[in-house]
Protein backbone atom coordinates (compact mmCIF):
# COMPACT_ATOMS: atom_id res chain seq x y z
CA UNK A 1 0.00 0.00 0.00
CA UNK A 2 1.46 3.37 -1.16
CA UNK A 3 -0.40 5.39 1.48
CA UNK A 4 -1.62 5.47 4.96
CA UNK A 5 -5.11 6.18 6.06
CA UNK A 6 -7.42 5.86 8.46
CA UNK A 7 -10.47 7.03 10.86
CA UNK A 8 -9.72 6.67 14.62
CA UNK A 9 -12.53 7.61 16.84
CA UNK A 10 -11.50 8.12 20.14
CA UNK A 11 -13.91 8.75 23.11
CA UNK A 12 -11.33 10.55 25.68
CA UNK A 13 -12.26 11.24 28.97
CA UNK A 14 -10.10 13.33 31.95
CA UNK A 15 -10.88 14.76 35.20
CA UNK A 16 -9.91 17.57 37.58
CA UNK A 17 -7.66 17.02 40.39
CA UNK A 18 -10.01 16.70 43.16
CA UNK A 19 -8.37 19.60 44.71
CA UNK A 20 -8.33 22.11 41.83
CA UNK A 21 -11.02 24.69 41.53
CA UNK A 22 -14.05 23.57 39.39
CA UNK A 23 -14.76 24.67 35.73
CA UNK A 24 -17.16 27.58 35.76
CA UNK A 25 -20.16 27.54 33.42
CA UNK A 26 -18.86 30.77 32.43
CA UNK A 27 -15.63 29.89 31.53
CA UNK A 28 -16.47 26.04 29.91
CA UNK A 29 -17.47 27.09 26.36
CA UNK A 30 -14.10 29.01 25.99
CA UNK A 31 -12.31 26.11 27.51
CA UNK A 32 -13.31 23.80 25.28
CA UNK A 33 -13.18 25.67 21.92
CA UNK A 34 -9.54 26.43 23.33
CA UNK A 35 -9.48 21.85 23.61
CA UNK A 36 -10.69 21.91 19.59
CA UNK A 37 -7.44 24.42 18.34
CA UNK A 38 -5.00 22.52 20.34
CA UNK A 39 -6.45 18.68 19.04
CA UNK A 40 -6.39 20.37 15.41
CA UNK A 41 -2.41 21.48 16.17
CA UNK A 42 -2.08 17.92 16.84
CA UNK A 43 -3.82 16.63 13.16
CA UNK A 44 -6.49 15.46 14.57
CA UNK A 45 -10.34 16.47 14.06
CA UNK A 46 -12.22 17.49 17.51
CA UNK A 47 -16.31 16.51 16.41
CA UNK A 48 -17.68 16.87 20.11
CA UNK A 49 -16.12 18.59 23.24
CA UNK A 50 -18.40 18.83 26.45
CA UNK A 51 -18.89 18.47 30.05
CA UNK A 52 -19.24 19.57 33.39
CA UNK A 53 -17.44 21.29 36.67
CA UNK A 54 -15.36 18.52 37.09
CA UNK A 55 -15.00 16.64 33.88
CA UNK A 56 -14.02 16.66 30.04
CA UNK A 57 -15.53 14.04 27.51
CA UNK A 58 -14.32 14.72 23.89
CA UNK A 59 -14.97 12.64 20.86
CA UNK A 60 -12.24 13.48 17.58
CA UNK A 61 -10.88 11.47 15.19
CA UNK A 62 -7.36 10.83 16.31
CA UNK A 63 -4.48 11.17 13.62
CA UNK A 64 -2.39 8.55 12.51
CA UNK A 65 0.76 10.52 13.42
CA UNK A 66 -0.13 10.80 17.04
CA UNK A 67 -0.18 8.42 19.78
CA UNK A 68 -3.46 8.56 22.10
CA UNK A 69 -1.18 9.56 25.10
CA UNK A 70 0.68 12.55 23.62
CA UNK A 71 -2.68 13.49 22.36
CA UNK A 72 -4.07 13.55 25.51
CA UNK A 73 -0.58 15.14 27.13
CA UNK A 74 -1.11 17.80 24.79
CA UNK A 75 -4.49 18.90 25.46
CA UNK A 76 -3.99 18.71 29.18
CA UNK A 77 -1.11 20.38 29.29
CA UNK A 78 -1.79 23.62 27.12
CA UNK A 79 -5.57 23.73 28.65
CA UNK A 80 -4.32 23.94 32.09
CA UNK A 81 -1.56 26.57 31.04
CA UNK A 82 -4.78 28.33 29.28
CA UNK A 83 -7.46 28.09 32.27
CA UNK A 84 -4.81 29.20 34.58
CA UNK A 85 -4.37 32.34 32.94
CA UNK A 86 -8.42 33.40 32.44
CA UNK A 87 -9.15 34.23 36.21
CA UNK A 88 -7.14 33.91 38.82
CA UNK A 89 -9.43 31.46 40.63
CA UNK A 90 -8.05 28.72 38.50
CA UNK A 91 -4.27 29.48 39.71
CA UNK A 92 -4.01 25.98 41.42
CA UNK A 93 -6.19 24.50 38.45
CA UNK A 94 -4.48 21.13 37.37
CA UNK A 95 -6.64 18.00 35.29
CA UNK A 96 -5.57 14.67 36.79
CA UNK A 97 -3.08 12.09 35.54
CA UNK A 98 -4.86 9.63 34.18
CA UNK A 99 -7.30 9.47 31.09
CA UNK A 100 -9.76 7.07 29.66
CA UNK A 101 -9.46 6.71 25.69
CA UNK A 102 -12.60 4.46 23.99
CA UNK A 103 -12.29 3.62 20.30
CA UNK A 104 -15.68 4.19 19.05
CA UNK A 105 -16.86 2.02 16.11
CA UNK A 106 -19.06 3.83 13.53
CA UNK A 107 -22.00 1.84 14.66
CA UNK A 108 -21.97 3.79 18.19
CA UNK A 109 -20.99 7.11 16.30
CA UNK A 110 -24.26 8.57 16.54
CA UNK A 111 -25.42 7.44 20.41
CA UNK A 112 -21.67 8.45 21.64
CA UNK A 113 -21.97 11.92 20.03
CA UNK A 114 -25.51 12.51 21.54
CA UNK A 115 -24.16 11.37 24.98
CA UNK A 116 -20.94 13.60 25.16
CA UNK A 117 -23.59 16.38 24.30
CA UNK A 118 -26.19 15.97 27.08
CA UNK A 119 -24.13 15.41 30.13
CA UNK A 120 -25.84 17.78 31.97
CA UNK A 121 -28.85 15.81 31.90
CA UNK A 122 -26.70 12.63 32.78
CA UNK A 123 -24.93 13.99 35.30
CA UNK A 124 -27.91 14.74 37.31
CA UNK A 125 -28.49 11.14 37.64
CA UNK A 126 -25.07 9.90 38.59
CA UNK A 127 -21.89 11.47 38.98
CA UNK A 128 -18.63 11.11 37.72
CA UNK A 129 -17.54 8.24 39.61
CA UNK A 130 -19.89 6.11 38.50
CA UNK A 131 -20.51 6.98 34.98
CA UNK A 132 -16.63 6.04 34.83
CA UNK A 133 -16.75 2.24 36.22
CA UNK A 134 -19.80 1.92 33.86
CA UNK A 135 -17.67 3.15 30.39
CA UNK A 136 -14.74 0.41 31.79
CA UNK A 137 -17.33 -1.81 33.03
CA UNK A 138 -18.76 -1.35 29.40
CA UNK A 139 -15.19 -1.87 27.60
CA UNK A 140 -14.10 -4.53 29.75
CA UNK A 141 -10.84 -2.40 30.62
CA UNK A 142 -9.46 -4.24 33.97
CA UNK A 143 -8.61 -1.63 37.11
CA UNK A 144 -7.96 -1.23 40.81
CA UNK A 145 -10.25 0.78 42.45
CA UNK A 146 -7.54 1.47 44.11
CA UNK A 147 -5.92 3.59 41.78
CA UNK A 148 -8.76 5.68 39.98
CA UNK A 149 -9.53 8.24 42.34
CA UNK A 150 -5.74 9.36 43.79
CA UNK A 151 -4.11 12.29 42.13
Amino acid sequence: MSQSLSQLYVHIIFHIKFNSPRIKKTTKNDLFSYIASIIKDNESIPIIINGVEDHVHILCIQSKNIALAKLVEEIKRHSSRWIKKQDSAYKSFAWQGGYAGFSVSPSVYDRTKKYIENQEEHHRKRNFQEEYLLFLKEYGIDYDERYLWTD
